[in-house]
């Protein structure tokens, strides 16, 4: 396993703090004094984790099991819920980037503004940093400042780049897998368009470029990584579900999280979707991607 995804990261408290006030903060303190849990406190309670971006679905089943019981009382609210969200975060699984021996293709996807080109210039330089072969397919063609902005970011990053103006995407893709099998590349970082998740033919053509990598290098298809920007909230949930019934995504990258109020969707797509979030964005330097890790995350939002 490579170094970066050991990476250490010292001001997760302060990067978190605001979703850590949102989600726990508030809640605690206005439920921790009370005797009981009242129908008037749970509904308060209810209310605020929903503000807090955790989704109605997920707030509702936490605040259910407070019902009708006498075990855990309102003093004990911050450990039910730190215990309910670890079990959450564990039960999506791994937070470490699946990576193998020979050729991993990573296929990154998401609307938008959610900073997909700079996470992927970030990703080559900490691949390239921990001695790999980089190729970036640029696969969102119809944008040409968006290849422009990869272009710059693969130079710095001292990766190579496969980019056709205004050609098929998934030609695109095909191209990027024939060089690398060629080349003895490592790694194979695919960008594509920003696409509007309601936009029914650029799913057809993210679906398009999935079954050219499935055909030619299923094997090497270690991860459909979904770039949500921190900030979305609870459309980052409806995002991922439309992601994945186009290209069955196995993870999410959270951008923009330093600062952040939102950082809950970790918990709700975690919850909703089975879906482990493996990189965070925490800043603009090339070293401020950093691995998701569930346990200091929790330990972050609790202290």
């Amino acid at each position: 396993m490579f170094g970066f995804f050991k990476d250490k990261f010292d001001n997760l408290k302060q990067t978190v703090s605001n979703t850590a006030q949102m989600l726990v903060g508030n809640v605690v303190s206005s439920v921790e004094n009370e005797e009981e849990f009242s129908e008037f406190v749970l509904d308060d309670m209810e209310d605020m984790l929903i503000s807090a971006d955790l989704g109605v679905n997920y707030a509702s089943e936490l605040v259910d099991k407070l019902r009708n019981q006498t075990k855990i009382k309102p003093a004990d609210v911050k450990k039910y819920l730190k215990e309910e969200f670890s079990k959450t975060l564990k039960e999506a699984g791994n937070n470490e980037l699946k990576v193998q021996d020979g050729l991993n293709i990573y296929f990154i996807c998401g609307v938008n503004g959610v900073g997909k080109t700079t996470l992927i210039g970030k990703l080559a330089s900490k691949f390239k940093n921990s001695g790999k072969k980089v190729l970036i397919a640029a696969g969102d063609t119809f944008r040409a400042a968006a290849e422009e902005q990869l272009d710059i970011w693969s130079k710095r990053a001292g990766a190579d780049i496969v980019r056709r103006d205004k050609a098929d995407p998934a030609s695109v893709v095909y191209e990027a897998i024939d060089k690398a099998k060629k080349e003895n590349y490592d790694i194979i970082l695919v960008d594509t368009a920003g696409r509007l998740q309601n936009k029914f033919n650029l799913m057809e053509e993210l679906k398009k470029i999935k079954s050219v990598i499935d055909k030619k290098a299923s094997d090497s298809l270690m991860e459909c990584i979904l770039v949500l920007d921190a900030n979305t909230g609870q459309n980052g949930l409806q995002q991922a579900k439309v992601f994945t019934e186009a290209v069955n995504l196995t993870s999410v990258a959270l951008t923009k999280l330093d600062g952040s109020a939102k950082g809950a969707i970790v918990l709700a797509i975690a919850k909703e979707m089975k879906l482990p979030v493996k990189l965070i964005g925490v800043g603009e330097k090339m070293e401020d991607l950093k691995t998701f890790d569930a346990e200091k995350f929790i330990e972050a939002i609790f202290e």
